[in-house]
């Protein structure tokens, strides 16, 4: 029977994230940042469309369930709750304590998680912060960065509400706010939501700002991928990917 099986389409790692039920740009951005022998696994946790402080907060008691339904066989490596925000609101550690409860075999951490991680690994001391949330979730965002050691001399949203008109934000639009939003202080940029479609312009606005740029996804894609053991490095996706 040995020379049946193989280790799979994913022999080196598998990596599962938890969604919002009305995320739709995280999947095709993972998949374009997913190196070959590298399996990512999807499920999906209950939400309206509306990204508020007091829906965000409501979504810790489906964690745990949508976790457990990641690959039964024990066999996922890491685990990571895919949004920015849902991170900050709910709080890191609960919310990776409910991802260990569903899915007690896996590394967890939180797409914030790895956006932090990836500033410092950059060397970003004073960061500035573009989102497309309100101001209540941009007041918790900036409280977050600031308790994690980083100065925040700007934080500014989009104002908008519904994940699905964030998901709509044309990428040219996006790198114009992001050019608005940098500051003479920052010594870095952090454009917030795995729902803006940032990792299309990333490397342009490095190029432009002459400073590291890290967008949620991208940071996610690099946590991740570090946690399960996997360094590959990739082109066009700003300088946190290229020196993974």
């Amino acid at each position: 029977m040995e020379d049946l099986f193989d280790g799979g389409r994913h022999g080196r790692a598998k990596i599962g994230f938890v969604l919002l039920a009305t995320e739709q740009t995280i999947e095709d951005d993972l998949f374009r940042l997913r190196p070959e022998g590298v399996g990512i696994h999807f499920t999906r946790a209950a939400n309206p469309d509306s990204i508020t402080v007091s829906a965000l907060s409501a979504q810790v008691d489906d964690l745990a369930r949508a976790a457990g339904t990641l690959l039964p066989d024990g066999s996922l490596d890491v685990i990571c709750y895919a949004c920015t925000s849902g991170s900050i609101v709910m709080g890191e550690e609960r919310v990776m304590e409910e991802l260990r409860r569903g899915c007690p075999q896996a590394k967890a951490t939180t797409l914030v998680t790895g956006a932090v991680r990836a500033l410092r690994s950059l060397g970003v001391k004073r960061v500035a912060i573009a989102t497309p949330y309100l101001d209540e979730v941009n007041e918790l965002e900036a409280r977050f960065f600031e308790a994690a050691g980083f100065e925040v001399p700007v934080i500014r949203g989009l104002n908008l509400e519904k994940d699905s008109d964030m998901v709509r934000v044309r990428p040219e639009a996006i790198m114009e706010f992001a050019l608005s939003v940098d500051h003479p202080a920052a010594d870095g940029l952090f454009i917030s939501c795995g729902a803006l479609r940032s990792v299309e312009v990333v490397d342009e606005l490095e190029r432009r700002l002459g400073k590291p740029v890290v967008v949620s996804n991208q940071a996610m894609a690099w946590d991740t991928l570090r946690l399960a053991g996997i360094e590959d490095r990739f082109e066009g996706y700003g300088s946190l990917l290229r020196s993974i």
